[in-house]
């Protein structure tokens, strides 16, 4: 696709405020692919008042018909598959086949849940002598990342529109293109003017005219816990409601019980996918003392396989701090066996696939999200000892616990503090809540829970 010189605001592309341009770069070659403009405040105050001015009448529309337009949104992007997955691999840099099927195939697959959503969601509800209204909350700011730049838009998109909010999306300036596509995409399937709005810009400048906002009732931002704290606080400052999806180190528990081969081999498949960039990822591998020598060795092994056929890292600063913490899990003296901080290729944002061992709980590696391709691998005495080392960050988005029987992964799984947790390597489920415990974040995406989200309640009694 070739970019918009423009916003997309109120169905239309609208020159920018200002003539400052964005440059879009392929991190697997280091070339410029396209270039978007740097949105002011003044871009989005214009998105935020098309968005308030189209509220009214998008609220008031019944939602079997927001249903059939969020239908057609999902018919569209199914229509315009390959070009997201190649957007997506120019601008992100991920293998092409990892982008048909996960940055195309999941936002299409969560598109069209929410369209099925809006048309059976029980928007009202009698209550005793109560009659409950979940009504939309109203304009929604949404700020999304670079790691899944579809997908993380289309989970916040879809359920605003199926709550009858109107929006304005901020995409990360990393990965502006498949955003620009995805309002192509809006606009062809007749959405009404205004209802969405997108606003390229960076992060500092859009993202917290965004979240500053007046007119803004609800910011929903994906991205670093430190980001998510800034956002916190303004909105807190306004009385105004925030989703937040933040960090992660989640923890991949393998029970003495469980298959020790597939365990690790899915485990460390986990964190090598879309270079590690993913806040979801299972970074600590958790490995009983008696197991911990073979559970190296196949990772190790594993690890090996990824060389040739992982992509690069999004950028050079993300490549600087990827390579930054490997240097400093080898200072705080863990054990390299897979990979290292020296680049791979002369060309590209490359980072090796890379597995340390002799990790305890408390080295870095072991507590600060990295965002790249590289696991932790730590030994436990005992189940109690397991899950004091799962718990003991300041994290709780994901996890999985591995067992022989499926019950006694579950009874682990139960006492974790996380948002959620693959059993014996469950599959991602675009119905299921996903979201976090304590700083990695307040709400939850996907489902319906991810529409109550932009939902506010009014009881009438009679």
């Amino acid at each position: 696709m070739k970019a918009h010189d423009g916003m997309y605001i109120d169905g239309a592309w609208r020159p920018a405020a200002s003539g400052e341009v964005i440059e879009v770069v392929n991190p697997a070659d280091e070339q410029v692919v396209g270039r978007v403009p740097a949105g002011t405040a003044a871009d989005v105050d214009t998105a935020v008042r098309a968005a308030r001015a189209a509220f009214p009448g998008w609220a008031a529309t019944p939602p079997a018909e927001r249903a059939a337009r969020l239908a057609a949104l999902r018919d569209v992007l199914v229509a315009r598959k390959d070009e997201i997955a190649e957007t997506v691999t120019a601008e992100l840099g991920s293998p092409l086949n990892f982008s048909q099927a996960v940055h195309a195939g999941v936002p299409i697959a969560v598109a069209g849940s929410y369209a099925e959503l809006a048309a059976t969601y029980a928007f009202e509800e009698k209550v005793g002598n109560s009659t409950v209204y979940h009504e939309p909350i109203g304009v929604v700011g949404a700020i999304t990342p670079w790691n899944y730049p579809l997908h993380q838009i289309v989970a916040k998109v879809g359920p605003a529109l199926a709550a009858g909010c109107t929006v304005v999306v901020k995409p990360a300036e990393d990965t502006p293109l498949v955003a620009q596509l995805f309002a192509e995409a809006v606009h062809e399937a007749g959405m009404p003017a205004g209802v969405f709005n997108l606003v390229t810009g960076r992060g500092p400048v859009a993202g917290q005219a965004l979240a500053e906002h007046p007119d803004v009732d609800l910011v929903s931002f994906t991205g670093s816990t430190a980001v998510g704290r800034q956002i916190a606080a303004v909105a807190a400052a306004a009385i105004k409601k925030v989703a937040l999806e933040l960090g992660g180190k989640s923890a991949n528990v393998i029970l003495p019980s469980a298959d020790l081969a597939k365990a690790v081999n899915v485990g460390v498949a986990n964190v090598m996918s879309n270079s590690g960039q993913t806040c979801s990822a299972w970074t600590r591998m958790l490995v009983h003392r008696d197991q911990y020598d073979e559970a190296v060795e196949l990772a190790r092994a594993a690890a090996a396989k990824y060389g040739e056929r992982i992509g690069p890292v999004v950028s050079a600063k993300q490549q600087t701090r990827v390579r930054g913490y490997i240097e400093k899990g080898v200072a705080e003296g863990a054990r390299l066996v897979a990979g290292g901080p020296e680049a791979p290729r002369e060309q590209g944002y490359f980072v090796s696939p890379t597995v340390f061992a002799d990790v305890t709980p408390e080295m870095t590696i072991a507590q600060e999200e990295i965002f790249g391709p590289v696991l932790s691998i730590l030994k436990y005495e005992d189940e109690a000892d397991a899950l004091r080392i799962a718990n003991g960050t300041v994290y709780g988005l994901a996890g999985a616990v591995w067992a022989g029987e499926e019950a006694e992964a579950v009874a682990f799984a139960r006492c974790m503090d996380t948002g959620q947790v693959d059993i014996n390597g469950g599959r991602f489920n675009p119905l299921a809540p996903f979201g976090g415990y304590k700083q990695s974040g307040v709400g939850r995406e996907l489902g319906a829970h991810g529409l109550t989200e932009y939902l506010q309640t009014k009881s009438l009694q009679f």
